[in-house]
C-alpha cells in the first residue's frame, strides 16, 4: 500500500485530495500548519503539524513515504506581490530546503501544485499549451516557475520522477472566506453573509474555472504512475467574470436569495486579461477530464456555503 505524504494536505484543496487518496487505498501522512478549517480531523489520517522550516519534523514525515504531493504555498498572488521577499523564503527556498533532504530518501513521486493562471502571463494565443514561453509578471508566477525549474533539474540530475500541475482557478466546497482568493468562493460567502459583491475592472477578464474534485482526482492520477513533466489542470473552458456574476446570480435567486449586484472597482494591473488551458496533455496522460460543470459545481458550493453560515448563525 502506497504512502503519501501530503504538504498543505488541511488546506482547501488538500483535504479533497485526502478524500480521493483514502478511496483509492492509499495510507496518507498530512503535514501542514494548522488543522482543517471546516471538519474534524479523519482517524484514517496521520497528521504531522508544523512548518516547513522545521526540518527535523519534516525528516520524520518524509522517512517511509512512497510519495509526495505538495500543495502548501505561503503566499496568493496578491499578498506575493506586497511582499516578495516573503513569497520566495515561504515558498521557493523552503522547497529547495525540502528536494535537498529528499536526495537521501527514495521517492518515487513528487507531485507539485503550480499555478497556471500566473506562470504563462501575457498570452500570445488561448487555449494556452504547456510549451507557451513563460512570462510571469508577478511574484507568484516567478517563483512557481522556478520551483518548476528545480524540480526539472532534480529529474535530469538525480532521476526524481515528478509532476507539475498548472492549476488554474479551483473552487467548491470547503473553500475560505478571507478574500484574498478564489473569486467563487469568495462572492458566495459574501452573499449569504449580505455583504456586497465586488468585480474589479469591467468583468471582461476571462478564466479558466476547475470544480476543486475534479483538481483532485488529477492529483492523485498523477502520484500513481511513471508520468513525468509539466501538465495544466483546468477545465479547459473560459468564463468572464461577468459571466461568473450571472451564474452565481441565477443559483441564488433558484434559492431564493436576492438578485446579486455587483460594486465593480478599478482593474489591476496585474490581471492577465484572458487565461484558459489546454488540458489535452494531462487527458492523454492519464485518461482525465474534469466531470462538473461550472453550473453544477458553483450550485453545490453554494449549497455548503449557505449551510457553514446557518451553522455559525445557530
Amino acid at each position: 500500500m502506497m504512502k503519501v505524504l501530503l504538504i498543505g494536505g488541511n488546506g482547501f484543496i488538500g483535504s479533497h485530495v485526502v478524500d480521493k487518496l483514502l478511496v483509492c487505498g492509499a495510507r496518507v501522512c498530512v503535514f501542514d500548519r494548522r488543522p482543517e478549517q471546516f471538519r474534524p480531523p479523519l482517524k484514517e489520517v496521520e497528521y504531522v503539524v508544523g512548518d516547513l522550516d522545521d526540518l527535523p519534523l519534516l525528516y520524520e514525515a518524509v522517512a517511509g513515504s512512497d510519495a509526495i504531493i505538495h500543495l502548501a504555498s505561503a503566499t496568493v498572488p496578491a499578498t506575493a506581490d506586497l511582499d516578495p521577499i516573503s513569497d520566495i523564503n515561504g515558498n521557493l527556498i523552503a522547497l529547495v530546503r525540502l528536494l535537498e533532504m529528499l536526495r537521501a530518501f527514495p521517492i518515487k513521486k513528487f507531485v507539485y501544485l503550480s499555478s497556471g493562471g500566473t506562470v504563462y502571463g501575457p498570452t500570445d494565443v488561448v487555449p494556452i499549451l504547456e510549451t507557451h514561453p513563460l512570462r510571469p509578471i508577478n511574484s507568484y508566477g516567478i517563483v512557481k516557475v522556478a520551483i518548476e525549474n528545480y524540480l526539472r533539474m532534480e529529474n535530469y540530475l538525480r532521476g526524481m520522477p515528478y509532476v507539475v500541475l498548472r492549476a488554474s482557478n479551483p473552487y467548491g466546497p470547503r473553500q475560505g472566506h478571507s478574500g484574498v482568493q478564489g473569486i467563487i468562493g469568495t462572492h458566495l460567502w459574501r452573499i449569504a453573509r449580505q455583504e456586497p459583491v465586488e468585480v474589479w475592472g469591467d468583468g471582461s477578464v476571462v478564466r479558466d474555472f476547475i470544480q476543486v474534485e475534479d483538481l483532485a482526482d488529477l492529483c492523485v492520477r498523477a502520484v500513481s504512475d511513471d508520468v513525468v513533466g509539466c501538465f495544466n489542470a483546468g477545465s479547459g473552458e473560459g468564463a468572464s467574470i461577468n459571466d461568473i456574476v450571472f451564474e452565481i446570480d441565477r443559483v441564488v435567486q433558484a434559492t431564493g436569495g436576492p438578485p446579486v449586484q455587483p460594486v465593480y472597482k478599478p482593474g489591476r494591473s496585474y490581471d492577465v486579461s484572458r487565461v484558459i488551458l489546454d488540458i489535452t496533455s494531462a487527458r492523454d496522460a492519464w485518461g482525465w477530464k474534469p466531470t462538473i460543470s461550472l453550473s453544477e459545481g458553483i450550485s453545490s458550493t453554494w449549497d455548503w456555503v449557505r449551510s457553514q453560515v446557518s451553522s455559525d448563525e445557530a
